[in-house]
């Protein structure tokens, strides 16, 4: 809306052609997304709170948690509505790529709202069945990825890329990209709505993680910058970059209200749908593997839950004190606080890596 207005005014001032820069746009986008969760963030977690919103601690867990029941949950609405106003604010919405991943992000929010209202609000601790959810999930991923593999012109944009080789890609055709979006977009909503289980695990990860997904979605967009580093060159990709600043201030933003100890606890709305947002956007740019290395501490969570649960299945034994992993660290004798900051310093160091792969080739 911004960006539109900026243009029209630029006809009659020339300085609001600044606004055309999509780098300029990215930070406005990230320092209004912080502004609107600082605003709204205290009156959102007041309402929780008066409708007694509240998290629900399971028994078998670290007995440490058991004093967090009843601490406001479904806070991921907050993220939601602020990249949502943020991104139709600053990005141009003639972009079809803007408004694949708002799809996504709103249809996966969708199923956590309703998985978490069920739980908190009905008082049903199964939530959205097992099913249900893992449906609308798939339902969501396939159109995506459906559009995404029929509204590409080039095959390089449904290549399989490979880092730290300059010309290392596999073409999937169009039924194999569509397979891969759908594992990657279901699979990292999954993984981050796993990880979301300590103060603050999962958004700072989250927001590292699309804050480099930004810096690959510029090049990926940029002609110049994409034939340089030898990246293939997606036009309308750079948009994207306004997506991830505004998801990198939101999440920031609420990471002051999400701190050890939490005001207000994310829940399935926000964990799935960021994790899809990442999803999503790594396919748009053609850097699955990148998302798979900057995103290790999701990937080891979830790898974490699938080997006890094959375990104790087959043999009868767990691998783990506990899953997903950080509880594992927690029973090991680790405070709370201990497990969040090294998994932070960990991603840190796994988006580093990532991030050299622009150059790394």
């Amino acid at each position: 809306m911004l960006l539109e207005l900026a243009q029209w005014m630029e006809q009659y001032v020339r300085a609001f052609n600044v606004f055309s820069y999509l780098t300029l746009r990215a930070v406005l986008a990230c320092l209004t997304s912080l502004l609107i969760s600082f605003m709204v963030g205290p009156m959102l977690i007041r309402k929780l709170t008066a409708y007694k919103i509240g998290q629900a601690v399971r028994d078998d867990g670290p007995q440490t948690h058991l004093v967090k029941a009843g601490t406001p949950t479904m806070g991921g609405a907050l993220i939601l509505v602020a990249i949502i106003v943020t991104t139709l604010l600053w990005a141009d919405l003639q972009n079809r790529f803007v408004w694949v991943v708002l799809t996504v992000t709103v249809g996966f929010g969708a199923i956590g709202w309703v998985d978490d209202y069920r739980k908190v609000v009905h008082r049903n601790p199964k939530g959205l069945s097992a099913k249900s959810k893992f449906f609308w999930q798939s339902v969501i991923g396939l159109g995506a990825a459906i559009f995404l593999a029929y509204s590409t012109s080039l095959p390089a944009q449904t290549a399989f890329i490979v880092p730290f080789f300059k010309q290392v890609a596999y073409p999937l055709g169009a039924i194999g990209f569509v397979v891969m979006t759908y594992f990657v977009i279901v699979g990292t909503s999954n993984a981050v709505n796993l990880t979301d289980g300590l103060d603050g695990l999962a958004i700072m990860p989250t927001v590292m993680v699309g804050s480099a997904l930004g810096v690959f979605a510029y090049v990926a967009g940029n002609a110049v910058f994409a034939k340089y580093l030898v990246f293939p060159y997606i036009p309308g990709a750079g948009e994207l970059t306004v997506i991830c600043g505004a998801l990198a201030g939101a999440g920031l933003a609420f990471l002051w209200f999400n701190a050890y100890p939490a005001e207000v606890f994310m829940g399935d709305v926000g964990a799935l749908a960021l994790g899809a947002a990442l999803g999503t956007i790594a396919v748009i740019v053609r850097q699955e593997i990148v998302l798979f290395i900057m995103g290790g501490v999701f990937v080891v969570e979830t790898l974490s839950v699938m080997l006890q649960v094959a375990s104790f299945k087959l043999t009868g034994k767990r691998i783990f004190r506990m899953a997903p992993l950080h509880h594992h660290y927690e029973l090991k004798g680790w405070k709370e606080n201990q497990v969040v900051v090294r998994f932070w310093i960990i991603t840190m160091m796994l988006v580093l890596v990532g991030l050299s792969t622009l150059k790394l080739r």
